[in-house]
């Protein structure tokens, strides 16, 4: 049996690889470097297009156990990370050019995989494949994918605003009130700026770095999802009359110069939307700027806010909680057009999906991860048949559901040693 795998990226080469070594032949097609999108530079595989950072390395931030657990099972993109990593605090930054040599080099080695170069425009639903195209995927094989998600399915964003972690937000700063409520009795958790602290916001915002834009992504923006630097760079007092607008939420008899709302994102209440601040900031600004406000000092961002293309599937109408295609059994498909977002995170898709592919193919898929770890948390939101629309975000503890009674400083403690002991067992299945 020879599984098809579409996509040398961070999660078609961690997925071949996967599969390589339990034993299943692969047939890794890379379109590189005979047809190369206008975005990347090298030939090699795994390619980092934007940073280097594959961000925080500390064990209790949730990528940082997502990094973990991918280490318990073996991952490729993890020990190339790990042996190219370059100093950069607690985050674990790489370089690029060796880290993606290393994976190519890995990959060409392995004697169970074959490199196809060629593009691939059908797929066939007869044959075992991991579609691991990513977020630019375009053409004949977009469309082909679109046929298989019921020719609806496919989706684009172009406008997002980060989201929070609800624990991080400074309460002694913020207060619950929807506009024109009474206090105390509102929907939205509102973050005040006195003029002073809005001053120093605004300068932050001016001084901000916006990311560089490839020709991919040159779209023009719609006044109803402008970034909110846009907007600031339009005047003073532009965000005053927008997203930032104190009118209506006056706290203790008091109207602030400005407030920034946050809106429940998750059922759970553990992730908030940071209200009209669609931005195309780079991430550490984003982070820079939103620090600028009292409640949001020590700000924690789950997922940063986007303006760019971006292709994935509505994967709760399409796929299972092993990124098996539902109407599909031989497709299986990972990497940020599963609706997963940033590095880490495609490359543990990648993973999970080529562990579940390989159980397939064996006859059953009778092991799986729940969302008491960050990779099953993951697989378990982008499958959530009660998500409408889904909107893609970085591995987060706001996804993750465990059982816990005992002290809130010793939860993520707990979280974290659950975690890595039910993937332990899990690798000893599997």
């Amino acid at each position: 049996m020879v599984v098809n795998v579409i996509g040398a990226g961070l999660a078609g080469s961690e997925a071949a690889y996967q599969l390589a070594i339990r034993g299943i032949k692969v047939k890794l097609f890379e379109q590189k470097p005979i047809k190369k999108h206008a975005a990347f530079k090298s030939d090699d595989f795994c390619e980092l297009i934007c940073s280097n950072s594959l961000r925080s390395d500390d064990l209790y931030n949730a990528v940082g156990l997502l990094k973990q657990e991918m280490r318990v099972l073996d991952s490729l993109v993890m020990e190339a990370a790990d042996k190219y990593r370059v100093p950069a605090g607690k985050s674990l930054a790489v370089d690029r050019v060796g880290f993606s040599k290393y994976v190519t080099e890995r990959i060409k080695s392995n004697p169970n995989i074959e490199i196809v170069n060629e593009e691939v425009t059908d797929i066939d639903i007869n044959v075992p494949t991991l579609i691991c195209a990513g977020p630019l995927c375009e053409g004949k094989l977009a469309d082909s994918i679109n046929r298989l998600c019921g020719n609806e399915f496919l989706h684009f964003y172009d406008a997002i605003a980060p989201i929070v972690e609800k624990d991080s937000i400074d309460f002694s700063s913020a207060y619950y009130k929807s506009r024109y409520d009474d206090e105390n009795d509102g929907d939205y958790i509102n973050c005040p700026l006195t003029l002073e602290e809005y001053d120093e916001f605004y300068k932050a915002i001016m001084d901000a770095q916006s990311i560089a834009v490839h020709d991919i992504d040159d779209e023009k923006y719609f006044e109803g999802c402008m970034p909110f630097e846009q907007m600031a760079k339009r005047g003073y007092k532009t965000l005053l009359f927008g997203p930032m607008k104190p009118v209506g939420l006056e706290h203790n008899g008091q109207r602030p110069f400005a407030v920034v709302q946050l809106r429940k994102d998750n059922a759970i209440d553990t992730l908030y939307n940071v209200v009209g601040f669609q931005t195309h900031l780079t991430f550490g600004s984003q982070l820079d700027v939103l620090r600028k406000i009292p409640a949001l000092k020590n700000v924690s961002i789950v997922r940063y806010g986007v303006m760019h293309r971006n292709t994935y599937v509505n994967s709760p109408n399409v796929i299972n909680n092993k990124y098996q295609f539902i109407n599909y059994p031989n497709i299986f498909i990972a990497g940020q057009i599963s609706g997963v977002e940033g590095y880490v995170e495609s490359a543990a898709s990648g993973l999970y999906a080529a562990i579940n592919m390989a159980q397939y193919l064996n006859g059953e898929i009778k092991y799986e991860l729940g969302a008491d770890t960050m990779m099953g948390a993951m697989a378990n939101y982008i499958s959530d048949v009660h998500i409408k629309e889904l909107q893609p975000m970085n591995a987060n503890f706001g996804i993750f559901k465990c059982e816990y009674q005992g002290p809130k400083d010793n939860k993520k403690k707990y979280y974290v040693e659950h975690a890595l002991d039910t993937v332990k067992k899990y690798k000893q299945n599997v």
